[in-house]
């Protein structure tokens, strides 16, 4: 049996209040624990666990743009490449094909699954497959636009990605296009012209910040309408023309806070409405001064991930 380290050994002979018999049971047992601390920190975990993305705020109206790059808001799934395998946002593994998975670089990578403007549904019903359509797969597009694992400004992990997915040379793997914007008004044509295209929005990224998880104040979202996900915690009945069906969703905010959201829903979701503990995406103009959603309207259910 290999000896413990030097150093662990005088630190127990140094320490009050330990007897013999403790030291010796330390000395004897240490191989075996910093071994298993040593598998510990080389064995990855694959937790099944929400991965850690960075993640957007709204954009305060009057700021301006400057130091920040900005990119198309794509409506697609988000999708996390730690070099192994792709993850959702949530943590859960993405069943892409064998030639999709293979021909991604062994470096970190975050981006969207996208098929096209318009279509978040069809996309939705290829990639969360369990088992993969390959012919359905062929239609995807990977647009990479950060490099979580690349401890660098944004600025240069841009330049990162641009260099390494040219490498891949794969058509269906793109990088993000990153412009800079120099004042409000041009900020708000480019908007405008996104949105007239069938876009979803921009997205504001200061060139300089460093990558962290979670909301940061380096990452912001603009669009016309603002968005918001909430949980679905009860069901209100509807009247009139829509009694017996639902009249609309109790949602809970991320605050805490409640609201009837009503608008939005067709009558067959009205029929068989989003269930109890489904998370639901809506839209909306502005907040009330107690913080609610104005004019709040149903956009989509969050599929399970």
């Amino acid at each position: 049996m290999p000896h413990p380290p030097l150093a662990l050994r005088q630190q127990l002979a140094s320490t009050p209040g330990l007897s013999r018999r403790a030291i010796l049971s330390a000395l004897l047992l240490s191989p075996w624990l910093l071994k298993r601390a040593h598998a510990q920190v080389l064995q990855p975990v694959d937790s099944g666990g929400p991965s850690s993305v960075q993640l957007a705020k709204p954009w305060p109206a009057g700021r301006s743009p400057q130091g920040f790059w900005v990119s198309e808001k794509f409506d697609g799934v988000r999708a996390i490449w730690d070099g192994r395998v792709m993850r959702f946002r949530s943590g859960r593994l993405i069943a892409a094909p064998a030639w999709f998975m293979s021909a991604l670089p062994r470096v970190a990578l975050d981006g969207e699954l996208w098929i096209g403007r318009g279509a978040f549904d069809r996309l939705s019903g290829v990639v969360r497959q369990i088992e993969p359509d390959d012919e359905a797969w062929r239609a995807v597009k990977y647009l990479v636009f950060d490099a979580p694992g690349h401890a660098a400004p944004f600025a240069q992990r841009v330049a990162f990605v641009q260099s390494t997915l040219a490498q891949a040379q794969q058509p269906w793997l793109m990088t993000v296009e990153q412009r800079e914007v120099n004042d409000n008004r041009a900020l708000q044509a480019m908007l405008q012209e996104t949105v007239r295209q069938g876009g979803e929005g921009l997205m504001l990224h200061r060139a300089d910040a460093l990558w962290q998880p979670g909301r940061t104040d380096a990452l912001f979202k603009l669009k016309p309408e603002l968005d918001e996900e909430g949980l679905v915690v009860g069901h209100q009945p509807g009247k009139g023309r829509l009694l017996g069906m639902t009249g609309a969703l109790l949602v809970q905010m991320p605050s805490g806070q409640r609201f009837a959201l009503g608008s939005g829903l067709s009558d067959a979701q009205r029929r068989n409405p989003p269930p109890v503990g489904a998370w639901v995406t809506y839209r909306y103009r502005d907040r009330t001064p107690l913080g609610l959603p104005r004019f709040a309207s149903f956009l989509r259910v969050r599929e399970a991930e």
